[in-house]
């Protein structure tokens, strides 16, 4: 009895330490609990009392050798409890609000994924997780915690499921961040980036977890007629054609790319989305999203068509 009194209140004071640590964003962008880890005695060793600068050993990202990835088991979609950290909503990262969704199902967005290795491998992700970089998982900005999706390459129509447990990216233009092992698997490394469509998955629809069919090749992921999936910047959509016209004028003097005006539907009225493209890459992509920015308008948002 003595004995299993002492389990209790070392339990306790297990989950009051865990209970005082809240996520917050690192220097880099992504949102990750203020854990940091030091190996000792072949494990890692949480120090909550460090600043959030000095929380990680490396300075710089890195991964390993090129991996089999055909042994890692993809996660099976399951119905989970809400992380208790991670999915707070609102929250505001770099001077940006993001509204976490309360139900993932319908989630369909294309756009740039990036990934993250070695530095972060075993620390603790938003939802206080340890970051593996050899499972596949990933984090996103407005997906709860935890969460699952199929996230496929547009330009090859390689495809994986991420289970999603962390927050971020928050560099600009970036839709998802993937784990080291997904990012082997549809071919995002050793570019760095990649366009793709995340698809969220409804844990209690497992026909929806299933891999496009026929499976998708390089030619069937992208739009008839078009090598690639191309990337737009769009930088407002305007019910007033004055203030679109205006806009899309500040951009064509500018001579930054091609800018186009198109007439849309949303939420039963009509607007003009201006947008600017195609650009050739992410490169130039994050390029012309900083000089847009210096022109004084807002942040635009890419479109992957």
């Amino acid at each position: 009895m003595t004995l299993r009194i002492g389990l209790l209140v070392l339990l306790a004071l297990l989950l009051a330490g865990c209970g005082s640590t809240r996520p917050r964003p690192t220097h880099g962008g992504r949102m990750v609990g203020t854990h940091t880890g030091e190996r000792h005695g072949g494990g890692f060793v949480d120090d909550i009392s460090r600043p959030q600068g000095s929380r990680y050993r490396d300075s710089d990202d890195s991964v390993p050798p090129p991996i089999d990835v055909s042994k890692i088991p993809e996660p099976v979609p399951k119905v989970e409890p809400r992380s208790l950290y991670g999915n707070k909503s609102p929250y505001t990262v770099l001077g940006q609000t993001y509204r976490v969704l309360s139900d993932p199902r319908g989630y369909d967005e294309r756009g740039i994924a990036s990934f993250y290795g070695a530095k972060f491998h075993g620390y603790k992700t938003s939802s206080l997780e340890n970051y593996d970089m050899y499972a596949f998982s990933a984090a996103h900005k407005t997906l709860p915690l935890p969460s699952y999706a199929r996230v496929t390459n547009l330009a090859n129509g390689k495809s994986v499921i991420v289970r999603i447990n962390d927050r971020g990216p928050f560099h600009e233009n970036r839709l998802i961040d993937l784990s080291y092992a997904a990012a082997v698997k549809i071919g995002v490394w050793p570019k760095g980036t990649g366009l793709v469509e995340v698809r969220a998955i409804d844990p209690t629809r497992p026909d929806e977890a299933a891999p496009p069919a026929p499976e998708l090749n390089a030619s069937a992921a992208v739009p008839q007629g078009s090598a690639h999936p191309a990337i737009y910047l769009q930088v407002g959509a305007f019910a007033d054609s004055a203030n679109a016209e205006r806009v899309a004028q500040q951009l064509r003097s500018a001579q930054l790319a091609p800018v186009q005006v198109i007439d849309a539907q949303s939420g039963g009225r009509s607007i003009r989305r201006v947008r600017v493209g195609p650009l050739e890459d992410v490169e130039r992509a994050d390029q012309v999203t900083a000089q847009i920015e210096q022109l004084g308008l807002p942040r635009p948002q890419v479109a992957v068509d």
